[in-house]
């Protein structure tokens, strides 16, 4: 029902900047009664960090940050949702306008700088849904002015990985300054050191993930590999935005403006880097595979270079919510075709020629 009003909403939408288009979105989302999931053929079952996802289509960070909806967006269907960004103390973020459409690119560029309500805000909606079901992670961050971004990444990880299924750690935005320098190898073992000894204390059973950026040098990739490897992390999703710009973009306007690229145009990247990443890790570390993802093509793809599960957000901008559906649909329909029982025969198998280039 939702995903058939789209094609009369979205001319609407559109009309409005991008950031109060995703507000109004939101607030629609709020109003809509409980929704039990729509059922997943069995095919797209996926078994990971102990629990059945029931496919493997997820909601990447950044569309519900403050965990205002997660239920309603089970509701159209996603396998799993991750809500966030987050960091200790309430924080606006960057002036706007910080969001940009490239509609002839299908793409978004955004600069919001990891506003949030705050860790208290989020913990408390988290809670008030717990025994609701679903699998709902987070992805935590630490505030611009923090003295020690390292301690906000484990106050987050006390308050939150009691009340979901997984913490993503963030260390691959590129719109808080210095953020991305604690993908550096020392940074990195020390970070995710003190992260899983707070998971561990209180919450044992919530996966940790690492969130890495697509714009990183194989050499970087390396040490990432190896200390998720020596640390334990559950998973490791690839990737985050980018800071290139293509020169293919069309919107030369937009395409000007400072922020992370997400969409169409961060398929090729990062499933090249998601597919590297398989060739290091194999089976070792699950991959989780972001960007660009606006077809069940481009979801098979992603899982050939190596992913076990699956997120988008910016497609939905263009494509709406009915996506989810058909992305699932097409899935399970490629495993029928080939004679397949489920996904894991998918994953990696042609990682050895996307990691030299796709799309």
């Amino acid at each position: 029902m939702i995903g058939a009003l789209f094609p009369l909403a979205k001319p609407i939408l559109h009309g409005l900047d991008a950031e109060t288009a995703h507000d109004l979105t939101l607030r629609a989302l709020s109003l809509l009664p409980p929704r039990t999931p729509p059922a997943s053929d069995p095919l797209l079952a996926v078994q990971l960090f102990g629990k059945t996802f029931p496919n493997p289509v997820g909601l990447a960070a950044g569309f519900d940050k403050g965990a205002r909806v997660p239920d309603a967006l089970l509701g159209l269907g996603f396998g799993f949702v991750e809500v966030g960004g987050v960091v200790p103390k309430a924080q606006p973020g960057n002036p706007k306008p910080r969001v940009f459409r490239l509609a002839g690119d299908r793409a978004v560029i955004n600069r919001f700088g990891l506003n949030s309500e705050g860790v208290d805000v989020v913990a408390d909606r988290l809670r008030a849904r717990r025994g609701r079901g679903g699998i709902v992670g987070v992805n935590i961050g630490a505030n611009k002015d923090a003295a020690d971004r390292l301690a906000d990444y484990v106050s987050c990880t006390r308050a939150l990985a009691p009340l979901v299924d997984f913490i993503t750690v963030n260390i691959s935005s590129p719109n808080t300054p210095g953020l991305r320098d604690l993908q550096g190898e020392a940074f990195l073992d020390e970070l995710l050191a003190r992260v899983i000894a707070a998971r561990d204390e209180v919450s044992a059973g919530t996966a940790v993930l690492v969130k890495i950026a697509p714009d990183i040098t194989l050499d970087a990739l390396d040490a990432m590999a190896a200390t998720a490897l020596r640390r334990g992390v559950e998973a490791l999703v690839v990737s985050n935005t980018t800071i290139a710009r293509p020169v293919t973009l069309t919107e030369r306007g937009a395409a000007a403006e400072t922020g992370g690229l997400s969409g169409r145009p961060l398929f090729a990247p990062s499933t090249r880097l998601l597919a590297q990443t398989f060739l290091r890790v194999g089976n070792q570390i699950p991959l989780i595979g972001v960007g660009g993802i606006d077809s069940a093509e481009a979801a098979w793809i992603k899982i050939q270079a190596g992913a076990r599960l699956i997120q988008l957000y910016s497609a939905l901008v263009y494509e709406g919510p009915g996506l989810v559906e058909s992305i699932k649909a097409g899935l399970a329909a490629r495993l029928s075709a080939e004679r397949l029982p489920a996904l894991d025969k998918v994953v990696g198998r042609d990682a050895a020629s996307l990691a030299e280039g796709a799309g």
